[in-house]
């Protein structure tokens, strides 16, 4: 998996954090789950570390990728190889025992995904028999200061906002709620996921744009990242998606820099790269 040559458009600041990633071992190393969405690539730790020197990250957060299901492994052993400050999100049954919760917190675990394929074909009530789960991991979560972390399609997210208005702790929506760009950002749905984040302890995680773009260059995103530092600027977020899998043929380096274009104002990178990271993960 490679990544662009190209050198980093601005300078990151202090503390800059990857909010979002993925690390995969060799073929065979690591059980996969039973939902494979992608074929799983080769995505070593020491590759991905190599990226982040080259855009001067020095804080990270591990996402546990769907291909491997709730067996957290290999995310685990790359967080143990770690010496730079890490954070991890995990994927766990909502029974989890207490010790195996209380071990993971020691290693640096601070939220749990809950990650729904983000192209399934809406499902009206679906969100019903996902609640129960939810208010769960989020009374687990609550007990050990760690956040939920989601990954849901555009209907969904919609479909949840009264579970998650609800919520009275910390979370985060990846890809910026996957709301499709071409909808633009005045898109209802779009507004209300802004709601969300402008009245809850809701951050919306800059990521993955390559699956809610059809503009070229993601040009369609930019005014959703516009409106959203608009409104909620301390509930920003920041990550790279490596290794970017069923879109592969984009540059993570690239995609820092249309963060630099999108946001040209260093105080407000500040924000989205350092302080609300360091806020919600406890670095």
């Amino acid at each position: 998996m490679s990544h662009s040559n190209t050198k980093p458009a601005f300078i990151a600041p202090p503390n800059a954090c990857d909010s979002h990633f993925h690390v995969f071992g060799p073929a065979g190393q690591y059980g996969y789950g039973t939902e494979l969405r992608y074929e799983p690539p080769h995505a070593p730790l020491e590759d991905y570390l190599e990226l982040a020197r080259c855009l001067g990250l020095t804080r990270f957060v591990f996402v546990q990728p769907s291909a491997y299901g709730r067996d957290n492994r290999c995310m685990l052993d790359a967080m143990k190889q770690m010496t730079l400050p890490c954070r991890g999100i995990v994927d766990i049954d909502e029974d989890e025992p207490d010790n195996v919760l209380g071990n993971l917190d020691a290693l640096g675990i601070r939220g749990v995904r809950i990650n729904v394929r983000p192209i399934m074909p809406a499902q009206p009530g679906f969100g019903d028999t996902l609640a129960p789960r939810i208010r769960r991991l989020a009374a687990r979560c609550s007990e050990l200061g760690w956040h939920l972390d989601f990954l849901l399609p555009d209907w969904l997210t919609v479909e949840l906002l009264p579970v998650l208005r609800s919520l009275r702790l910390p979370f985060s929506i990846a890809h910026l709620g996957m709301q499709k760009a071409k909808n633009g950002a005045d898109a209802a749905d779009f507004q209300h996921v802004l709601d969300l984040a402008r009245n809850n302890d809701c951050y919306l995680k800059i990521t993955g744009i390559y699956r809610i773009s059809t503009a070229p260059w993601f040009a369609d995103v930019g005014a959703m990242v516009q409106a959203a530092l608009d409104a909620v600027p301390d509930r920003l977020i920041w990550g790279s998606d490596y290794p970017h899998l069923s879109f592969d043929e984009n540059s993570s380096v690239d995609l820092f820099n249309l963060l630099g274009e999108w946001v040209p104002d260093a105080a407000m990178r500040q924000k989205i790269l350092a302080d609300n990271p360091a806020r919600l993960y406890g670095f």
